[in-house]
């Protein structure tokens, strides 16, 4: 499963994909649409797909547009994009506000699993 990155389309696909994680920790990009956003976040995406096939069976990754999924970005107190946050049985473990490298994701999961 952590091999696909998940995209939920709305709130409710969003807590559907969390509640199929069965206590698998889920790793969450959060995107935005506006222009200054759109860059970061489309980097961020090849770096979540590449990180999620490495960790795969220790996490399920999923993609969240901010405008969307409106509920779990308030839920997650994300302010900006990209954002990504790592939950445990539903909640936040550790955020980061900013786009990551691989390196930089990795260290960020590794310190919070």
């Amino acid at each position: 499963m952590a091999s696909h990155v998940h995209q939920p389309m709305e709130d409710a696909e969003f807590d559907f994909v969390l509640a199929m994680a069965h206590g698998t920790p889920v790793l969450v990009l959060f995107r935005g649409s506006w222009p200054k956003a759109v860059e970061a976040c489309r980097a961020m995406d090849v770096v979540v797909r590449d990180t999620a096939r490495a960790y795969d069976g220790r996490l399920t990754a999923v993609r969240a547009d901010m405008t969307r999924c409106p509920e779990a970005t308030r839920r997650y107190a994300v302010a900006s994009a990209p954002t990504v946050v790592l939950l445990k049985d539903g909640e936040p473990v550790a955020v980061h506000a900013g786009a990551l490298d691989h390196a930089g994701l990795a260290k960020f999961l590794d310190a919070a699993l």
